[in-house]
């Protein structure tokens, strides 16, 4: 085969139970592919905003600002005041300058949290009640998960577009 098969066509994740593993597979995909698609991205384009859309920076970190957030209310917590620093940075450069590779490895890292997350999630439990934020929204543990799969994946395509964009 010439081209190189998908996550989810490679088979299980080992210790992913079933039910979990549409998550695990889109969560690889997108690292795959973001990996792949920022790799040599010019670091002067991270900021740039074409037609007032959001950069490449601010996808680099929502996606794994976003993971953090949903995994954490799926784990009946609330978020840490670092975790609201970083909501609060994105779209922002750090006084430092984030070099590309720093948000594709926080990105990779947050996969990998995720990953280990769902190898311990107890599936008798994906239906339990999770509220989300401080008004405690209606979800449940899969409605979490599932999003954190589903808007990932949004995103990916929405970096791809905008990395594309600014590059020529």
């Amino acid at each position: 085969m010439s081209q190189k098969l998908e996550v989810w066509q490679r088979g299980p994740i080992p210790d992913v139970d079933p039910l979990l593993q549409p998550v695990a597979h889109a969560l690889l995909q997108a690292r795959e592919e973001i990996n792949e698609y920022m790799h040599e991205f010019p670091i002067a384009l991270l900021w740039e905003r074409p037609a007032g859309m959001a950069s490449t920076g601010f996808h680099l970190q929502h996606l794994s600002g976003v993971l953090d957030r949903v995994f954490t209310y799926a784990r009946a917590e609330g978020l840490s005041e670092f975790q609201f620093s970083q909501l609060a940075e994105e779209g922002s450069d750090s006084a430092e300058g984030y070099a590309v590779a720093d948000l594709v490895g926080r990105f990779n890292r947050q996969v990998d949290f995720a990953l280990q997350q769902l190898k311990n999630t107890d599936i008798n439990t994906l239906s339990d009640f999770r509220g989300i934020g401080r008004a405690k929204l209606p979800s449940t543990v899969i409605g979490l998960l599932f999003h954190a799969a589903e808007h990932t994946m949004r995103h990916v395509g929405q970096l791809m577009v905008t990395a594309a964009v600014v590059r020529k």
